[in-house]
């Protein structure tokens, strides 16, 4: 049986049984970023998780919700001092939410520059349809070293994961991002030292139902598989890399 995973990229306030999912993952010592995707949500996600050893609340305000929540990123500036911790963050250029894309562009912008102003900040960050212009924008906006970035579900070209990698980027690898030749390729490239696993649950599914922390270990094993890895060499690096992110 697997422990000490990590999962370093899950929406867990938005499961019905989210006060159980915590004491899971602390029983089973998944190291777990809890993604939030309003500001306004932040504060549940950060009382009940304050006292546990293997959960990390982050402060987000999704791209898909800037439309209707840009205000919040008031909100958001007034929380940063409470989290080291920051996600989910970044762009959405998918057709549904492209009409918002340079409002997107404005709070992410000011997102990196008051996580840049604050230092020691870590943050997972969204960029579907937008590799070239996220990481574009984190080497111009992010400029504090002590600050870390880690890519959530990239999906970009290989000359933009190089542009990311020499910017010290790491990389949350799901299961569902192995089943394309496109993004096995990707995952075979990403350095062994700047890989991390998640779920992103419950937007992603194991047997027909909504993954959970629990489910992490898939991810591992599809790795260890594509680079022709032992898992236990994989599991091993992943959280060396966790305690190099979190230093």
């Amino acid at each position: 049986m697997w422990d000490e995973l990590i999962d370093y990229h899950c929406h867990l306030d938005l499961y019905p049984h989210f006060e159980q999912l915590i004491l899971d993952c602390e029983r089973k010592r998944i190291h777990t970023l809890a993604v939030t995707t309003t500001p306004r949500a932040f504060d549940r996600n950060y009382q009940l998780t304050k006292e546990t050893k293997y959960i990390r609340a982050a402060l987000g305000l999704h791209p898909q919700l800037v439309s209707k929540l840009a205000g919040e990123i008031e909100i958001w500036k007034d929380l940063l001092p409470r989290t080291r911790y920051v996600g989910e963050v970044g762009l959405d250029a998918s057709p549904q939410h492209y009409g918002s894309f340079e409002q997107q562009k404005t709070i992410f912008a000011e997102i990196l520059s008051c996580c840049s102003a604050a230092g020691e900040k870590i943050l997972s960050v969204h960029s579907l349809r937008t590799a070239p212009t996220v990481v574009s924008m984190i080497e111009e906006y992010l400029e504090n070293p002590t600050c870390k970035v880690v890519l959530h579900w990239f999906t970009g070209s290989g000359k933009q994961l190089e542009k990311a990698i020499s910017l010290g980027c790491y990389f949350s690898v799901n299961a569902q991002m192995a089943v394309t030749h496109k993004q096995q390729e990707i995952i075979k490239q990403i350095p062994i030292d700047r890989l991390l696993t998640e779920t992103d649950g419950p937007f992603t599914y194991s047997g027909g139902r909504p993954a959970q922390p629990t489910d992490v270990g898939i991810a591992l094993n599809q790795i260890a598989k594509l680079r022709a890895m032992d898992k236990h060499e994989i599991k091993k690096a992943i959280l060396e890399n966790l305690k190099s992110l979190e230093a």
